[in-house]
This record gives C-alpha cells, sequence and structure tokens, in this order.
C-alpha cells in the first residue's frame, strides 16, 4: 500500500478504526466530560432521580411513596464535515514521523496506522474546540458547524446560576471564582459531590493563576510541586480541569469558571446513521497535495441546567 493510494472508510470501518480509539473507552475521558457515541437519532438523554425519601414505617401492605421522577433531554445534532489538505512532501514527512523506522522496512499496515492516527488527531481536535465553542449563529466561521455546550448555556442563561466577572480585571483570581462558583452552587449540585464527579472547567488563566497561587504557598509540598510540576490540580477536592482554547481565547471567549458534574456536559457522536458518512484520504495528484475527509454527526449540550454555576467575562 502506497502513500498515494485512495482509503475509504465506511460502516464497521469507519466506528472502530476512527471514531472508537478516540471518542470511547479511556480515550473519552480526555474530553473530560460523558460522551455519547452512535446512540440513535435524534440522541435522547436520560436521568433518573430517586425520591428524597423512600424509608417508611413497617406495616401490611403497600405504602410506598412517589415514583422515580425522570429527566430526559434532546441532544441536536449537525452533519458535520472535516477537511485537511498536505501538500505531497510535508505529508510525507508528517506521516514518516508517526512512524518509528529507519525508512527501510515500512509495511502498508504501517503506512495505514500512521495516516489514520494523523487524522485522528485533526478531527479529535476540531470536536473538542466545537464541543465547547460551536456556534451556528456564532461570528467565528471555523466553529459554525454545531452548537457547543457555552451555546447552549448562553441560551439558557436566565435559568442557570450565572455571573458576569468585570471585562477589565486584568488577573482572575483562580481561589475566589473556585469559592464563589460552590458558595453559589443550587443544593441539587452540592449534593453530587460525594459521588465524585463533579469538576471546575476553567479558560487556561483561570488554571495559570490557580498553579501561581500553588506555587506560593510557603511549604515544602508547594516547593516540591514548583520543580516538579502538579500533576492534578484540585480545589477542595474537586477536579480542576484546563479548557484550552488555543486561538479563540483571545477572541469572543476569555475568562470562565464552570462548577458542575461531568455528567451534565454531553458530547454526541454518530457515524452510523447516516449513509453517506465516510472518511476518505486520496492524493490529488493536479495540486500534488494529499487530502483528508470526514463526514459524521455531532452535538454538545447540558442537561440540567440546575447542575450548572459559572462565572465568566465573554461569552
Amino acid at each position: 500500500m502506497l502513500i498515494e493510494n485512495p482509503k475509504t472508510y465506511k460502516g464497521t470501518d469507519l466506528e472502530t478504526i476512527f471514531f472508537r480509539p478516540t471518542f470511547c473507552g479511556k480515550s473519552a475521558e480526555d474530553f473530560g466530560i460523558r460522551v455519547i457515541y452512535n446512540m440513535p437519532v435524534p440522541t435522547t438523554v436520560q436521568v433518573w432521580s430517586q425520591p428524597e425519601q423512600i424509608l417508611r414505617s413497617y406495616e401490611n401492605g403497600w405504602s410506598g411513596g412517589s415514583n422515580a421522577q425522570k429527566f430526559q433531554k434532546t441532544i441536536n445534532m449537525n452533519r458535520v464535515k472535516a477537511e485537511t489538505r498536505f501538500s505531497a512532501d510535508d505529508y510525507f514527512s508528517m506521516v514518516f514521523e508517526k512512524i518509528a523506522s529507519n525508512g527501510q522496512d515500512l509495511t502498508g499496515t504501517e503506512l495505514e496506522k500512521a495516516e489514520t492516527e494523523l487524522f485522528r488527531q485533526a478531527i479529535a481536535e476540531g470536536v473538542r474546540s466545537t464541543m465547547w465553542l460551536g456556534d451556528t449563529n456564532g461570528t467565528i466561521s471555523e466553529l459554525t458547524t454545531f452548537d457547543g455546550i457555552f451555546a447552549n448555556i448562553k441560551k439558557s442563561l436566565d435559568c442557570i446560576n450565572h455571573y458576569r466577572i468585570d471585562s477589565n480585571t486584568s488577573t482572575p483570581d483562580a481561589v475566589d471564582m473556585f469559592r464563589s462558583c460552590w458558595d453559589e452552587a443550587g443544593a441539587s449540585l452540592k449534593a453530587l459531590r460525594s459521588e465524585g464527579n463533579l469538576a471546575y472547567f476553567v479558560s487556561s488563566d483561570v488554571y495559570n493563576n490557580y498553579l501561581d497561587y500553588l506555587d506560593s504557598i510557603a511549604v515544602d509540598s508547594a516547593y516540591t510541586a514548583l520543580v516538579n510540576g502538579h500533576a492534578d490540580l484540585c480545589y477542595r477536592g474537586i477536579p480542576v480541569i484546563e479548557v484550552p482554547l488555543g486561538k479563540y481565547e483571545q477572541n469572543e471567549f476569555s475568562t470562565f469558571c464552570m462548577l458542575t458534574d461531568r455528567r451534565n456536559l454531553v458530547l454526541a457522536l454518530n457515524t452510523a446513521d447516516m449513509p453517506e458518512n465516510e472518511v476518505r484520504m486520496w492524493y490529488n495528484p493536479d495540486e500534488m497535495e494529499n487530502r483528508q475527509r470526514a463526514v459524521f454527526l455531532a452535538g454538545a449540550d447540558f442537561i440540567d441546567q440546575d447542575l450548572i454555576s459559572i462565572y465568566y467575562s465573554a461569552f
């Protein structure tokens, strides 16, 4: 198999080779939120809440209370297309860099794996950024394929615990934001702390401010962390997760800190319910460039507005 040979993945191959390795199992944990893959379209997420109290004094007969309550939300999904292109020389170098080899014993299988990994990483990054920042009515052309989490939060701000930060504040105080998000959170959100899925999702400036704060603490453990780095940040036992937005951080989206349950944020992907869904990789001799294209369904949203407490300076 040559690097110029066209490759098309559909059906089971599309699922097992391209999407499941990135968006299912342990790999999905890198997204920090709940990932749902190939659920029926439209994708409906259901959440069951237990009655507040089920204990009763013993007596003959049935004395049960109210039924468990079901809350459900449909995740709107849009058909999206991911495309990249590289000059033949650049593509050749990038693919070969993925292969730990001396260049003399390259097989078709190794080439295909390297090409696949290269495009899979690009798809994952595109999905990750749109998952947060996507807005079909937005002004950033790269992020209009489907509505992301922030766009859906913006539509429901009147029903969400939200607080605007002074946009003139140059440096965010991470600890103050963590404390405020917790203090202003609703009782239903605080009650989930014992289940271990609460997290602070923060912009890079808030994350870095918290790092500086931890490094400034005058204890031996702080010095050790300054030298060796901080593996996993937490605030009072709740993980702090950085949401790196790259070039978009200086555009519409700036400082933010959101406390929620990881399971409350959902990314939904589907490669099965549209017959035209596919991944193609081919060489265009006229332009002397390698091209890659993926077509699939994607959407992102939150489930319960009562499980969000957020501070932000721009949205």
